[in-house]
């Protein structure tokens, strides 16, 4: 699929128009169209590598957790945080150099700077395909491990709970190796291949409008400006490191430790990892974006990145309250399944919507913050217009993802856990071990729904950063300044395209939803004839491949119609007399989107996170513990939560930005 997008690329970029700064620089449309492509290429494959590395790690480390649950519930811990640490430094670390390579080789292929070539400022623009690779990977990991793994798990549940009221992870449940497997596939490969495309987007989109920020200002050396975000994610490598191996196990010879609580113990070394990173961040600041023109800049984007990282830890705090048992909405979910199936549902669903009002605050504030603070470092362009706000929100983006490393690490943990239970109960240890492990599954899933929260934080930004990109290169093309280009939902053509947007965000969730559920059904149909013909003997399920491959074709209809649509209005545009009419519709299709999809990933993701703990709380022995109506009635609510916050909502991210790479990628067609 990757390839033949990648033609798809080259033959746009053949035939599309350049500028006249493009053509005098000798990087004209072969260029350009080589070096997209082959940016394209290598984000994709990148990604791919990223998500088998943390299936690799995975498959390996969930055995050692599961023994380890035998001598120490710490011990566990360590291995299952450190196994899920060496997996997100090697994506952080592919993201970071992959980015660094393909701008060294430019950089000297192209002769960049010299008398006659292309400036600096020019290049990041070359590596937007690497962003666009990383990202349709990513969608189809994430979309396609999700349906795998949820497809198992409802079957799983629905069959060997609800209707045999056997254990989870039960051997005699024929579906229980595919829910195994799928826990790999769904959360460790395709939660790689997400955050590193979460992180080279953001790296990209902050290099472009470094790159602008520096033409505009007429700054003398504009490289700082323009390699800064991989100066802090080399940081992030160093300071996550440090904040993972702070968790340590139990020292050789002593007595086991007691039963601590998890999310204690990780929040420990989340905090260590702020701290240096608010330390790290302000030295990079200091020592990459100090310039003459405006001596004082760099402490206004140093308070920019303190604002991130604040919108970071207010994410991953607002996501453990609505998906931790340990607080009121999770209780008040469980509580409601005492009443029924009926109530659960309607309870997990209204606590969803509620969870979306303050992590939209939280970034609303934080966008507002930056763009003033940017706006007030003292930067101006030729006329005297302060012009910093939009690189103050692209800092603000880089200090939310500065440590990126350990919310990775994080959300690895998670699925080596919930490994780690199912290899003890199908290989019956004693009660003990599974209390254990059960403690760090159902921390695992507050994990994992943090992560996603943080995801779907760095996806706003960064869509809000290549909208801006976007805008710009409307502008470039067309030659025309960017006030005569802005985005007009009073036109009634551009506010039809704001609906389109905004109609794909939910169409798209009902396919990915309708995906799982007919994949289900086929499970659950398949698990119910084994039961009655060969109880007790594991033998394989039906393959999901076909039903999942039929189901990822739905994720290039999004990406068409967006495109249809831009060249459609194009057309109308220049009937009507309005030639900029189908950038703007396209502009308009992207906000909407982008708006109803962060609302939507909110919802779908805590609602489900919500859903899972609910059952584990229950699970604890309260309200009637495993086996009770009340159980029951969570597992449902688990069942409904399960494409929700493994398909539907993390694929909705990623979604996100890979529209706003294309738009960016093929903004020329649309003018």
């Amino acid at each position: 699929m990757a390839m033949l997008l990648a033609l798809l690329i080259l033959c746009i970029y053949l035939f599309r128009s350049t500028t006249a700064e493009q053509e005098a620089s000798g990087v004209g449309r072969s260029v350009t169209a080589f070096v997209t492509v082959t940016s394209f290429l290598l984000g994709a494959l990148c990604s791919g590598a990223a998500g088998y590395v943390g299936m690799w790690v995975s498959v390996r480390a969930n055995v050692r957790v599961s023994s380890a649950a035998r001598r120490s519930a710490r011990e566990a811990l360590q291995i299952a945080v450190r196994s899920g640490g060496f997996s997100a430094m090697v994506v952080v670390g592919m993201a970071v150099m992959g980015i660094a390579i393909l701008y060294a080789i430019f950089y000297v292929w192209l002769g960049v700077d010299s008398p006659g070539s292309m400036k600096v400022t020019e290049l990041p623009l070359l590596l937007v395909g690497y962003g666009f690779g990383a990202s349709f990977v990513a969608l189809f990991a994430q979309l396609g491990g999700g349906i795998y793994t949820k497809a198992a798990d409802v079957g799983a549940d629905l069959v060997g709970k609800v209707e045999r009221g056997i254990p989870e992870d039960d051997p005699r449940n024929p579906a229980v190796i595919a829910d195994l497997v799928g826990d790999n596939v769904g959360d460790c490969a395709a939660r790689g291949a997400d955050l590193f495309e979460s992180i080279a987007a953001e790296i990209i989109s902050a290099m472009i409008l470094g790159g602008t920020m520096s033409k505009r200002c007429k700054i003398e050396d504009p490289s700082g400006f323009i390699l800064f975000p991989l100066v802090v994610h080399s940081f992030d490598l160093v300071i996550s490191s440090i904040g993972v191996l702070s968790i340590r196990g139990t020292r050789k010879g002593s007595v086991k430790s007691p039963m601590e609580d998890p999310m204690a113990v990780l929040q420990k070394g989340y905090s260590i990892t702020i701290v240096l990173a608010v330390l790290t961040f302000g030295a990079s600041t200091r020592w990459m974006l100090y310039t003459e023109q405006a001596p004082s800049a760099w402490f206004s984007f140093a308070l920019c990145g303190l604002v991130g990282i604040i919108t970071a830890y207010a994410f991953v705090w607002i996501s453990k309250y609505y998906t931790d048992y340990k607080y009121e909405p999770v209780r008040s979910l469980a509580l409601a399944s005492s009443t029924g199936h009926g109530t659960n549902i309607i309870a997990g669903v209204s606590l969803g919507l509620e969870s979306t009002a303050l992590p939209v605050l939280i970034i609303s504030v934080a966008i507002v913050s930056a763009f003033w603070l940017g706006q007030n470092s003292g930067l101006v362009d030729e006329s005297g217009k302060p012009i910093g706000g939009l690189f103050g929100t692209a800092v603000a983006t880089m200090g939310m993802l500065s440590t990126a490393g350990y919310v990775l690490t994080m959300d690895m943990f998670g699925p080596i856990a919930d490994n780690a239970g199912g290899i003890v109960e199908m290989s019956q240890q004693p009660e003990s071990v599974r209390e254990i492990t059960d403690v760090l599954d159902a921390v695992g899933n507050t994990t994992k729904a943090t992560t996603k929260g943080f995801a779907i934080g760095s996806a706003a930004l960064a869509s809000f950063l290549l909208f801006s990109a976007y805008m710009d290169e409307v502008s470039t093309f067309a030659q025309e300044p960017l006030t005569q280009c802005q985005v007009d939902i009073a036109i009634p053509e551009v506010f039809v395209g704001g609906l389109l947007g905004s109609m794909l965000i939910f169409l798209f969730s009902a396919w990915a939803c309708s995906a799982v559920g007919k994949t289900a059904q086929e499970v659950v149909n398949e698990v119910r004839r084994q039961f009655i013909e060969r109880p007790g003997i594991m033998v394989r399920i039906p393959s999901l491949d076909a039903s999942t491959m039929m189901e990822l074709s739905t994720k290039r209809r999004v990406g068409h119609l967006f495109v249809f649509s831009g060249i459609v209005f194009r057309i109308l545009g220049y009937c009507t007399g309005q030639p900029l009419l189908g950038a703007k519709v396209v502009a308009a299709m992207l906000m909407f989107a982008t708006v109803s999809g962060i609302l939507m990933a909110l919802f779908l993701n805590t609602a489900g996170g919500a859903w899972d703990n609910a059952k584990k709380y229950i699970e604890t022995g309260v309200l009637g513990g495993k086996g009770s109506d009340c159980h029951k009635a969570a597992v449902t609510g688990d069942t409904v939560g399960d494409p929700f916050k493994d398909t539907a909502g993390p694929s909705l991210h990623v979604l996100i930005k890979m529209l706003a790479t294309i738009t960016l990628v093929m903004a020329p067609i649309f003018l």
